[in-house]
């Protein structure tokens, strides 16, 4: 096991939210041995993750849904919520692949949404994602956000005060993130280079004062500039 001496100063830090022993301390093995990772503490129930996290911020928390005292939901808001735990990135980790899970899970303020069975070396590389600053929203979790916004009530076909200082540009983008495309496909999309896509991304997280990628295909949909039924841009 990785001695946190030998760690070098940049590592990754990670949090452990679980009510099973069993899972945490696999998942801590798992953490532990992968150069420049380390975990922080684990958490039995969403209450003590909290706590945790406000003592001893960790770059990444691994977050699951269903815990005594408080679930991880609403742990996730809270940790997401506060100035001083803002920064800290959340990692959903279920069982379940239910649509209500991820919808409220990104709503809270969480950047990725992955199930248990997920195979170790795409939860370290998640884990990585997410503390470069990035969102885990693959595009399955992006056709389970259109399925709950479909059976939403429509929204207003106005578009939201926080829409008003986006250029056209800058939307156009948006709606194309909306669709889960990546940056290099937006960029072919729109013919542009991927830098100047990645700038208008992130222009866009400072105008919708969005967290990362996936509060911003949120901000879509809730603002009405992309609906569950209309098609990606362009056809």
């Amino acid at each position: 096991m990785t001695r946190l001496g030998d760690l070098p100063d940049n590592a990754i830090r990670v949090l452990i939210a679980d009510d099973q022993a069993l899972l945490r301390g696999s998942l801590r093995v798992l953490v532990d041995t992968e150069p420049g990772l380390t975990t922080t503490s684990e958490a039995a129930t969403g209450a003590e993750a909290v706590r945790l996290v406000r003592r001893d911020p960790p770059d990444v928390v691994l977050m699951d849904v269903r815990m005594p005292e408080m679930d991880g939901i609403e742990a996730t808001r809270l940790i997401c919520d506060s100035p001083e735990t803002a920064n800290v990135k959340v990692l959903i980790l279920t069982m379940f692949d239910l649509d209500e899970y991820v919808y409220a899970a990104l709503r809270a303020g969480a950047s990725g949404f992955l199930l248990k069975d997920t195979p170790p070396g795409e939860l370290l590389a998640a884990i990585r994602l997410l503390a470069a600053g990035d969102a885990l929203l693959a595009p399955a979790v992006t056709r389970r956000l259109i399925a709950e916004f479909a059976r939403r009530p429509e929204p207003s076909r106005l578009l939201s005060p926080t829409l008003d200082g986006v250029t056209a540009r800058e939307r156009e983008v948006l709606t194309l993130i909306a669709r889960g495309l990546s940056n290099t496909e937006i960029a072919g999309r729109l013919f542009l280079g991927v830098a100047t896509v990645k700038t208008h991304v992130n222009h866009l997280l400072g105008k919708l004062a969005a967290r990362d990628r996936a509060q911003l295909v949120i901000a879509a949909y809730e603002s009405g500039l992309v609906t569950a039924a209309a098609p990606p841009f362009g056809g």
